[in-house]
């Protein structure tokens, strides 16, 4: 259904960081070669996707985020999601909800929330149970 979702962040650099480390757990890397002009980056795969795209925005005015807006990703496992949650907060994240049962989704909806150091925020889901 998606080829890319957008993100803005004041912090190219800063972003690139966070985002290699905490997608890495979730097995998405980033594209190599994406902007030649270096204003953004993307994770996933190259177009036509499914990626992350981060992006300093076009009109040149602060990034900031949508309330209601969040990025999900898909893991594997319940240790990805752990990993996720870790990676995310030792790269400049924060909290927005620590690793657990979301029960009210589904009774395997394994996830964490984080925000990134822009604002953006984004979780990790693992639906599978627990081996």
């Amino acid at each position: 259904m998606f080829s890319y979702m957008s993100l803005g962040t004041n912090d190219l650099s800063r972003a690139i960081r966070f985002y290699d480390a905490a997608l890495a757990p979730l097995g998405h890397a980033r594209i190599v070669n994406f902007d030649p002009d270096g204003t953004s980056a993307a994770w996933g795969l190259d177009d036509p996707g499914p990626h992350l795209w981060v992006t300093q925005p076009f009109d040149g005015q602060p990034a900031s985020v949508g309330n209601g807006t969040m990025v999900s990703f898909l893991a594997e496992s319940r240790a990805a999601v752990d990993a996720f949650y870790g990676a995310a907060l030792a790269h400049g994240g924060s909290n927005e909800g620590a690793p657990g049962l979301r029960p009210q989704y589904g009774p395997t909806f394994y996830a964490a929330y984080v925000r990134d150091a822009d604002g953006n925020k984004l979780n990790a889901v693992c639906y599978r149970p627990e081996p």
